[in-house]
């Protein structure tokens, strides 16, 4: 009996390498499909975590610092927006590196270099004595992360098949925002503690503990990612697909419980030969050298910037600037502004007042007064406001999948970013402290979603081998617009109450105007 069983196991497994590969060599598409979906795809998701946490935490966490930081480093308004203006100078200044480092290394090695050199910069910052080298860290920190970010959209995704691949930028985008809500509720275990110490001449506050405790993520996940396959979707693009066999089977052991030699494929076509005849690039030679690589990148980028994709390249990129420097200027500003509220409650007997009464106080005045730094430890709503609008962030992304059926895309980013601009000027007009929290959750949750839908709506814009590229350049443009917004907000602030919310209300309304260009996407067909 045992016999029989065994001899119809074998047959069904036959007959589906026959009905899979057809006796022709396999997509990758093919490929990965006859992985299935299981132990090894959990695993990878969950790993995704820690590693989803690092760029929140790297751009992020001097917001939270500087609420410590500031009478040992006496960091002014302008200190202020360059350390949160620097990492994204450092993300827009390795841009290219990372794309000619992407094909050339492979997405396993700069996911583990990556990550590893992002903590030891991060763990370098915690040992800061000075303003100038937590500056350097910070620039490097941003120089560093940007590229194993890029990287981990792809992996993830070159492990899963059509049917799960589109959730691959949810679940970065939820780890995102996790790490939104994570941070601080970290930053409220350490930072009100007084943790004075010394060791070796170098004196260690509760902010360098925080920043210490904040790079655990990325050295997690360089060690992690030593113990998983390459992607095989780079394996194949190399040509060596013997090597993207065998992760294939690897993967489809651990999901299924077969053995390998039970994996439905045999063969796979040899991408290095497609795309010959394309006029503006796009071929991969095999086993290229690195000068082949760097130039085929450039080819990759070329078609880009020719019809029918130059409009949908600008509209794009333009949304993406004006969206992320809305977000990230209010976003990295606002423990600092529920820092002053709770000040100017401290100072006044817990009263309240309007948002714009409450900001008179961030300012320094031009008093000579010699009174000593103190900074207010009591601030415990800092956290717990900022946990409440990360918490919001979160709860959207869970709703947007809905929305998104009922209304599509392109209304959805209209919508979102109208509502961002609207809930910036209520934030202005706001009277009490609860009110300020409650528009605050509504422009962050509505600008994340903003920025994720205009990546969405870009892969619906782009052929497959334009996406990745579509996607990093209209990135790119964000950060430049999140490196320029944090650099003036801190004179905006300066200036008056009316600047800076209007400021970044007007933003969000230009992203939402140009949003209406934008083709609709939903019934465009799959390329």
């Amino acid at each position: 009996m045992k016999d029989i069983v065994k001899n119809t196991g074998q047959h069904h497994v036959e007959s589906t390498k026959n009905e899979v590969s057809g006796n022709k060599a396999a997509t990758f598409e093919e490929a990965v499909t006859a992985t299935k979906f299981g132990k090894f795809n959990v695993i990878l998701i969950l790993l995704t975590i820690p590693a989803g946490l690092c760029a929140p935490f790297d751009t992020a966490t001097m917001s939270f610092t500087f609420v410590a930081a500031q009478c040992d480093l006496n960091l002014s308004l302008n200190h202020k927006g360059l350390l949160n203006a620097i990492v994204y100078a450092g993300m827009i200044s390795s841009a290219l590196i990372w794309g000619f480092l992407f094909d050339v290394l492979g997405r396993k090695k700069l996911l583990i270099i990556g990550f590893l050199v992002d903590s030891v910069f991060v763990f370098l910052s915690a040992f800061s004595q000075s303003l100038g080298l937590l500056i350097v860290c910070k620039y490097f920190q941003g120089f560093i992360v940007c590229g194993p970010m890029a990287v981990l959209y792809s992996y993830l995704s070159e492990f899963h098949s059509t049917k799960y691949r589109s959730t691959c930028q949810l679940i970065i985008g939820m780890c995102n925002s996790f790490g939104i809500l994570l941070l601080p509720a970290i930053a409220w275990l350490i930072l009100p503690h007084k943790l004075d110490f010394s060791v070796h001449g170098y004196n260690f506050h509760s902010w360098n503990i925080f920043l210490l405790v904040s790079g655990l993520p990325a050295f997690a996940s360089g060690i992690l990612y030593l113990f998983l396959p390459e992607s095989p979707k780079f394996l194949m693009a190399c040509g060596r697909n013997e090597k993207a066999l065998e992760v294939f089977r690897t993967v489809y052991s651990l999901n299924t419980g077969l053995p390998k030699d039970s994996y439905p494929i045999t063969e796979l076509i040899d991408e290095t030969k497609l795309n010959l005849g394309n006029k503006h690039g796009g071929q991969v030679t095999a086993n290229r050298t690195k000068i082949q690589a760097l130039k085929e990148g450039f080819q990759q980028i070329r078609p880009l910037f020719f019809p029918p994709h130059l409009v949908n390249v600008i509209l794009s990129s333009s949304i993406m600037f004006f969206v992320v420097m809305g977000l990230n200027i209010l976003r990295l500003w606002l423990p600092q502004i529920f820092q002053t509220m709770t000040d100017y409650q401290l100072m006044n007997n817990n009263s309240t007042a309007s948002l714009c009464t409450m900001l008179e106080i961030i300012t320094p005045s031009n008093s000579t007064s010699t009174e000593k730094c103190v900074v207010n430890t009591d601030n415990s709503s800092i956290y717990i406001n900022s946990m409440i609008v990360g918490s919001a962030t979160l709860s959207a992304f869970f709703l947007a999948g809905t929305l998104i059926k009922m209304l599509g895309k392109k209304p959805m980013m209209v919508i979102t970013a109208s509502l961002a601009g609207g809930s910036c000027i209520g934030i202005y007009f706001s009277q009490y402290s609860y009110m300020v929290v409650i528009f605050s959750s509504i422009f962050q949750a509505t600008s994340s979603l903003s920025s994720n839908l205009i990546n969405s709506v870009t892969v619906d814009l782009f052929p497959t081998t334009q996406r990745t590229l579509a996607i990093s350049f209209g990135m790119m443009n964000g950060r430049v617009g999140a490196m320029l917004g944090n650099f003036v907000f801190p004179y905006l602030l300066a200036s008056g109450c009316i600047p800076p919310f209007f400021t970044v209300a007007g933003i969000m309304f230009v992203a939402a105007f140009i949003s209406l260009f934008v083709p609709r996407t939903d019934k465009l067909s799959l390329r």
